[in-house]
């Protein structure tokens, strides 16, 4: 017979009331019966142990009355919320268990999912709007790949991607971006932080290898570079981006998001942008370019990338379609050099082989067949419409009180605070009155931090707009 429990019970001859109550209170204790999770029925467990299902009723009665499990009516017994016992600690010391790296030991419990609870006016920021994707044409772009898959063989695939994906990246970056490449030119990732994962195995040599990076900026990346043994150097940006006069001549790793540059937003000047190839050109260093929302720009013409302008293959090109499609779709790419090509499929095979089959096919079919390029120019209206509404709401009711930083692309604006409001106070404020905004000063490592807030335009129409900015108002008002 099947056993009902994913554990087994060792049930004596004699005792068996005894055995049967202590085991399943022990399990309930340490963890293996979960708050909420529901028993079996008298029946099945009796049949399972070869024991009267009198005895497991007596059992199931007696860890009812001590209050181990709660009765549900027409559906038997479930173990009662919150009885688990911590598990004891693990042999260490003050520092964290040494038999974790140095650099883990400090972590004390795990990563936890990304969701966050919803607010009623929130700027989050790097989340696009995921309720305007037409879902509808990508499962039926899904069950035609999956029909295609139906018919070739199940096989590990190139680690580098799947071709067809690579070829319609290709186009898409070459069209929407200028950016020149061929499909042999680019390597598919689960999204842009394993780009960084990758690109810091290949690029750094532990305890020697030291990155640029604009400060403030992205912490994910800086963590990427950090985990693989570099040492991180912050450089200071201005209103041209990067200041690159102040890179540290033994950068071998520049990182930089030019055409919108995390979190302050403004552009890399063209003269900044030459100044940059030129310093890694004479210095022996590469450049990594995050093109993180490029896609989205509301004046102008965009910049050509650093990829385009370069010449002798010292630009590594990182795009993801967290922000033009959704964040848990897990698909991204790097435009690399040749030369760095078979090292970096070989670091992406070690390391997963490849993305989600299934989904690199249906992707390959969404830009081939120009839902991409659609969704792109109805979504641009979609947040210059709401950039425009934030601005002019900032504008009329904190006005004398945020300075915006000038930006014309991207899915977030930035604005300076007076030093008298301190951005950290004021986010803590503001989720008290159910608002979630961000300071820029998380995302600072130098020895200044930007007094400042961030707004995300991806999770608050139109609509609600004029709400969220007069809520906003009144806060930084009580503040002040």
């Amino acid at each position: 017979m099947d056993q009902p429990l994913a554990f087994p019970l060792d049930i004596p001859a004699r005792g068996r009331l005894e055995a049967l109550h202590g085991q399943l209170r022990a399990a309930i204790l340490d963890g293996r019966l979960a708050g909420g999770q529901g028993l079996p029925s008298t029946r099945a467990l009796a049949g399972s142990l070869g024991i009267s299902r009198n005895t497991v009723v007596a059992a199931y009665d007696r860890l009812l009355s001590e209050g181990y499990v709660s009765a549900r009516h027409g559906s038997g017994y479930a173990v009662a919320q919150g009885l688990a016992k911590k598990k004891a600690a693990s042999p260490g010391d003050e520092e964290g268990d040494r038999r974790l790296a140095a650099r883990w030991r400090h972590l004390t419990r795990p990563v936890r999912s990304g969701g966050k609870a919803p607010v009623r006016h929130d700027f989050c920021v790097g989340l696009p709007d995921a309720s305007r994707f037409p879902f509808d044409a990508w499962r039926r772009l899904s069950a035609r790949a999956l029909r295609s898959l139906s018919r070739t063989p199940a096989v590990y695939d190139a680690p580098a991607g799947r071709l067809a994906l690579r070829e319609a990246i290709a186009g898409h970056v070459s069209f929407a971006r200028a950016v020149t490449c061929g499909a042999d030119d680019i390597v598919v990732t689960s999204g842009a932080q394993q780009a960084f994962d990758l690109l810091a195995r290949c690029l750094v040599t532990p305890g020697r290898s030291v990155v640029a990076v604009e400060d403030p900026g992205y912490p994910p990346l800086r963590a990427a570079f950090e985990a693989a043994g570099a040492s991180v150097a912050p450089v200071p940006v201005d209103a041209e981006g990067l200041v690159v006069e102040q890179i540290p001549p033994s950068a071998r790793v520049i990182y930089v998001t030019p055409s919108h540059q995390f979190p302050l937003g403004m552009v890399m000047s063209p003269a900044r942008r030459m100044a940059l190839l030129d310093f890694a050109r004479r210095h022996g260093a590469v450049v990594i370019e995050d093109d993180y929302d490029g896609e989205f720009r509301y004046g102008g013409r965009p910049l050509d990338a650093l990829q385009t302008l370069d010449r002798e293959g010292l630009v590594f090109y990182v795009g993801t379609f967290s922000k033009s499609l959704f964040p848990a779709l897990r698909l991204g790419y790097v435009v690399a050099p040749p030369w760095a090509m078979a090292a970096l499929a070989q670091v992406r095979q070690i390391s997963d082989w490849h993305c989600d089959v299934l989904a690199q096919d249906t992707l390959a079919l969404f830009i081939a067949e120009g839902h991409l390029a659609r969704h792109v120019r109805k979504m641009r209206r979609i947040y210059a419409e709401r950039r425009e509404a934030l601005i002019d709401g900032l504008a009329r009711h904190a006005g004398n009180l945020l300075a915006l930083q000038a930006s014309d692309a991207g899915l977030h604006v930035a604005a300076l605070l007076p030093t008298d409001l301190p951005a950290d106070a004021l986010v803590r404020r503001a989720a008290e009155q159910d608002m979630r905004i961000e300071a820029l000063g998380g995302y600072a490592i130098g020895a200044t931090s930007p007094n400042g807030l961030v707004f995300g335009l991806g999770m608050l129409p139109v609509a609600r707009m004029e709400e969220a900015t007069q809520a906003l108002g009144r806060l930084l008002a009580a503040a002040r």
